[in-house]
């Protein structure tokens, strides 16, 4: 048994196997009734804006316009990444002032969810209801419950 178990433990290590503590997993509890009213704001913007965009299960909505050539993303990755924030009402409240490297793990929700839907050197566009950004807190540029519209081109993945 403690051979099989010391083989197991060479065999993982080999192929480069490693715990170190990060989730894969995103944390989509969050208030279903502001979830709701979210949804529905986006949709309508979606839909005065004639954007076809995709629904995915978690509530987001998104646009590839390039879904890359390069690698997955996962939420254990750091990436390198140029953005624009905007609101619906079509107001910009931030822009990258160059690629930043970032990590996965540390971003708001809708990142954490959208990103991984790009490999690298992809471009997308989300349409983040306010739960799965910065939600009632809100934040120093972004007012509490604010829906958000990232443009992400996805350089690298480290």
């Amino acid at each position: 048994m403690k051979k099989n178990l010391l083989f197991l433990l060479l065999i993982s290590s080999f192929f480069g196997c490693k715990d170190d503590g990060c989730s894969n997993s995103v944390n989509l509890n969050v208030d279903k009734a502001q979830l709701a009213l979210d949804i529905a704001a986006i949709d309508a913007y979606l839909d005065q804006n004639d954007i076809d965009a995709v629904e995915h299960p978690s509530g987001l909505r998104y646009l590839i316009t390039n879904i890359g050539d390069g690698s997955d993303v996962s939420l254990c990755d750091n990436v390198v990444v140029d953005y624009k924030g905007s609101f619906l009402d079509g107001t910009e409240f931030q822009r990258s002032p160059r690629p930043l490297g970032l990590t996965m793990r540390n971003l708001i929700t809708g990142w954490q969810i959208g990103i991984p839907l790009i490999k690298e050197r992809g471009e997308i566009i989300l349409y983040i209801p306010s739960v799965y950004a910065y939600g009632e807190q809100g934040s120093a540029d972004i007012p509490k419950n604010s829906n958000l519209i990232f443009e992400i081109d996805l350089y690298v993945i480290q």
